[in-house]
């Protein structure tokens, strides 16, 4: 076992670390659909699949220094689900009306299993209340992206932007709320 399992504080730097790289990628990610996926069909598909593949793999390395899989059932669960829908993305491709679909329904689990994380670890850790509205919010959009589909209009990765956005921001806030909660410990 990690011995950062043992050391709250320690735990509590990674997750600000964490939550910081993950809003860092989103950002990333947004720069690259609006500068390159216009112009490119494949750097679409890529980006496309990149971002639930980033997720699985942020989170089983989130997971495993917070004492592994089997004690992070949600993150076990969005790992599976992540990598999968990664998968039926680049499966789907270059049908953007299904990969809208399947990009949705993943949004809508996804998001439900990050809730579910952040709920469990308000109680140890705080601060996290922009990880649950973060993952509502997930949902929320997913069942947006499912009707969008559904509509005649040739739907774009760029209309994933907005998503990613709201991602980097809700990570950038759970980054300083737990930096926020640590300062406030030390003053007192």
């Amino acid at each position: 076992m990690n011995d950062t399992i043992f050391h709250p504080a320690a735990h509590e730097g990674w997750l600000k670390r964490y939550y910081f790289i993950r809003a860092a990628f989103s950002i990333t990610w947004i720069i690259a659909v609006l500068a390159i996926a216009p112009s490119s069909a494949a750097a679409s598909a890529v980006l496309l699949v990149a971002y639930p593949a980033w997720d699985a793999v942020a989170n089983l390395i989130d997971s495993r220094r917070s004492g592994g899989l089997a004690a992070n059932r949600t993150q076990l669960l969005n790992v599976v689900v992540s990598f999968a829908v990664a998968l039926a993305l680049a499966v789907t491709w270059p049908d953007m009306h299904g990969a809208l679909g399947v990009f949705g329904a993943w949004a809508i689990l996804s998001g439900l299993l990050q809730f579910g994380t952040a709920v469990r670890r308000w109680k140890s850790h705080g601060a996290q209340w922009a990880m649950a509205v973060s993952g509502a919010q997930s949902a929320l959009a997913g069942t947006f992206f499912i009707y969008q589909a559904q509509l005649p209009t040739m739907p774009s990765i760029v209309s994933l932007a907005g998503y990613a956005g709201f991602g980097a921001f809700y990570f950038l806030a759970s980054a300083l709320s737990l930096s926020a909660d640590g300062w406030r410990r030390k003053r007192s």
